[in-house]
């Protein structure tokens, strides 16, 4: 009781961080190679932790490739916010604009994402296409042979690295205050686990390779030192020589895994220039609560949520879980998502219970950790609470 006398939270409260900034749209021309074509700067930044898109919002020359490539749908998601989240920390967001890749073509990368050719493979196909053969892919050598009880072990210690690539462009307005293309990032989403079949000769049920963190950044490292010089060399990228390019590396997780992948390094490659010189470490991860795997790692965190939890329960005997995500950057917890799914038997028992929960935030979870919670019923999402990190108060919606 005492609990609900403190919480007199308003359930409209606006974040003055999360509030759109308004002004006006602006029209620019954007260059395209030697051409010019006209573009919208969209008036509205919903919050200075995104880019702007330039419209009409142009898809990029790869769609799909990402989705159709990667299994797990935690990765797809953090892997495209993540490497957005490294570009600001080169390109920023309140001088620079978004736009998906228009350099890479998907055939390319679909290239790349094969396994290379051995001497023998590429002689053998190119008398078979009767033309030179193509031999692009980033991925090893897998040469099966014609004993079947091998194949396992080769194929072990040959598993696909890369799985995936995508390309992000950040334009930014020049002297003469036309847009150009500043920067490219590229992310290379890499296997942490690697499945493959048998032939059926000799068992072929699904296997699972794990390949460890420090195998996944070697690999990462040598293909992307080889994708940059492809990039560098070919003619078909002559018109992006002199753009910085950011390459970063993500580790994807399992396709049962509960929470996403991660960034593990990343370096940048000046205009004009095809070397890395050097790669730095990202320390990020994200932790399931609650997990034995959380509590091991971050047991005062983990103490924090089941008293969190706890505390929801003395309020509804209905309650059946709250589920937590929380994102580390250097060992510290950053942000925290929490899903609360509940049984309601009227509006006012939600607006009531989302007082209780938007107080419990504020006890607590100190302010520098940004939390956001939805809650839920059978009939759908009942109302969401945001409280970003560095505020005092919350912003709370309650669906109609």
């Amino acid at each position: 009781m005492r609990r609900l006398l403190i919480l007199g939270v308003s359930l409209l409260l606006l974040l003055a961080g999360c509030a759109p900034k308004f002004g006006e749209d602006t029209e620019v021309v954007q260059k395209t190679n030697e051409k010019g074509e006209k573009a919208i700067i969209p008036k509205y930044n919903i919050s200075e932790s995104y880019y702007r898109s330039i419209l009409p919002f142009k898809t990029g020359i790869a769609r799909g490739i990402v989705s159709e490539n990667v299994n797990n749908r935690l990765d797809v998601n953090e892997f495209e916010t993540g490497l957005m989240r490294i570009a600001q920390e080169s390109f920023p967001s309140d001088k620079y604009y978004y736009q998906e890749g228009q350099n890479i073509e998907k055939k390319t990368i679909q290239a790349w994402l094969t396994r290379k050719l051995s001497a023998a493979q590429y002689a053998a196909l190119e008398k078979k296409e009767k033309k030179k053969a193509p031999n692009e892919g980033l991925n090893p050598i897998f040469e099966p042979g014609n004993d079947a009880s091998k194949y396992e072990e080769l194929m072990k210690n040959s598993p696909i690295y890369l799985s995936t690539v995508l390309e992000q462009n950040y334009l930014v307005k020049n002297n003469d205050d036309k847009l150009e293309l500043g920067g490219i990032v590229i992310g290379l989403g890499m296997n942490s686990h690697y499945y493959y079949n048998l032939p059926d000769q000799v068992g072929g049920y699904p296997r699972d390779v794990t390949i460890d963190k420090e195998t996944v950044e070697k690999e990462g490292k040598r293909i992307a030192e080889e994708i940059i010089q492809r990039m560098r060399s070919n003619e078909a990228y002559k018109d992006i020589k002199d753009v910085p390019i950011v390459i970063a590396l993500f580790k994807q997780e399992a396709t049962s895994s509960i929470a996403p992948g991660n960034f593990i390094a990343k370096a940048t490659v000046n205009a004009n220039s095809a070397e890395i010189n050097k790669w730095e470490n990202i320390n990020e991860e994200y932790y399931f609560f609650p997990s034995k795997d959380a509590k091991k790692v971050y047991r005062e965190d983990s103490v924090m949520f089941e008293n969190f939890s706890s505390d929801v329960e003395e309020f509804f005997p209905n309650f059946t879980a709250v589920i937590g995500q929380g994102f580390y950057k250097d060992d510290e917890l950053r942000e925290l998502t929490l899903t609360v799914p509940m049984e309601f038997h009227g509006k006012a028992e939600v607006i009531a219970f989302t007082q209780y929960i938007t107080g419990l935030i504020m006890e607590h979870f100190d302010d520098y950790i940004s939390v956001q919670v939805y809650i839920s019923s059978e009939d759908g999402p009942e109302s969401v609470i945001v409280r970003e990190a560095g505020e005092k108060e919350p912003f709370v919606h309650v669906y109609n």
